[in-house]
């Protein structure tokens, strides 16, 4: 048998859920250890990424939800570092009534990656006082991340974190959206309202400040829409989400 055949046959036997294809490579007794050790593993690298939903849901159903995801999800990264990133669709999946938890997931997932983000030194308001916003492209910082929210979620999350007794999932009055990015050593989550998730999406996309004026006009009116522009950016200046203008 060739190494590579040996190989791949190996990992059929890990990613089995049953003991026949154990039997199938030999040792049967031998590789039930070597399946379990591997969704130990998984299972324990799930409940490190994601501390706050374990607690919330109860180790029961964030089991049931794991051993779901490692049965149909292996690893597809030379890190584990990786592995968590669609935990979140598998909980979507199992869970299409409670967006609560995926949302909560997302929340987690993201605040962890922005901490090891790529670092970008943010601008100031004042340092940009001779721009031409006519003709300005603007970049968010490198942590920036963006989820759309129709639940409690960051309710749940912050009530998680202080040590405190969480709240029931519910679902919001009015969907809005989630973000997260790291200011210095800190990671930040801030929920937004429709308006500005969708001009933050908007930005995303394309960049230009005239674009992003042009859009908000079209959605509130003009005077409102110039008015919302100006306090969207001084709030976007004064929470650090901009680091770089460029001219177009």
């Amino acid at each position: 048998m060739m190494l590579a055949d040996m190989q791949r046959d190996f990992q059929s036997c890990l990613l089995a859920t049953d003991n026949e294809v154990a039997h199938s490579f030999g040792n049967a007794a031998g590789m039930s250890v070597y399946q379990n050790n591997y969704r130990m593993q998984l299972l324990n690298c799930l409940q490190q990424a994601f501390p706050q939903l374990l607690a919330w849901l109860g180790e029961d159903t964030f089991t049931f939800a794991a051993i779901r995801h490692i049965d149909g999800h292996p690893p597809h990264s030379w890190t584990l570092d990786a592995y968590p990133a669609y935990f979140g669709a598998t909980l979507a999946t199992l869970f299409p009534d409670n967006p609560d938890m995926h949302e909560l997931a997302w929340i987690e997932l993201a605040l962890s990656d922005a901490f090891v983000a790529a670092d970008a030194a943010p601008l100031s308001l004042d340092a940009c006082a001779a721009t031409d916003w006519d003709v300005a492209r603007l970049s968010l910082t490198p942590s920036f991340q963006i989820h759309a929210a129709t639940t409690n979620a960051n309710s749940i999350w912050s009530a998680l974190s202080d040590g405190n007794e969480a709240p029931e999932g519910a679902m919001l009055a009015e969907p809005g959206g989630l973000i997260v990015w790291r200011r210095d050593f800190t990671a930040c989550l801030r929920q937004i309202d429709a308006l500005e998730y969708e001009a933050l999406l908007h930005l995303q996309t394309n960049g230009e400040f005239s674009a992003l004026c042009t859009w908000l006009v079209d959605r509130v009116g003009e005077d409102a829409g110039i008015s919302k522009a100006g306090a969207l950016l001084a709030s976007w200046f004064g929470s650090e989400l901009i680091t770089a203008i460029q001219v177009i």
